[in-house]
């Protein structure tokens, strides 16, 4: 984009990436069940398959608004509401793809 050629000239990379870290994939916490997006139903309201077996419409909270976009057959972090748990809930956390085999080898994608 500039003439520093992906880092800045401070010597510090771009976006946040940082040059020989660990990634670590983040695991659902207790209360928090892993889904699979089936279905975009307007603007923050989506479709997700969970692990636990239900389908819920889950919304994605102010709060996390605009951290992630999410789309069809995205990982997500599902945290069920306490009213209606096994019909609605909020979207937390949103997978990249390099995070599905992660989550593959734990065996959280089983059921979906």
């Amino acid at each position: 984009m500039g003439w520093y050629k992906g880092k800045k000239p401070g010597g510090y990379s771009r976006r946040g990436e940082s040059e020989g870290a660990e990634h670590r994939t983040r695991m659902p916490a207790k209360g928090e069940v892993v889904g699979l997006v089936a279905k975009a139903g307007g603007a923050t309201n989506f479709l997700v398959r969970c692990n636990d077996g239900n389908e819920r419409v889950c919304t994605i909270p102010v709060k996390y608004k605009r951290m992630f976009w999410i789309k069809m057959d995205d990982l997500v972090i599902v945290r069920p509401w306490v009213v209606q748990s096994d019909k609605k809930g909020d979207i937390v956390w949103r997978y990249s793809k390099m995070d599905s085999d992660v989550l593959k080898k734990s065996g959280l994608l089983e059921h979906i």
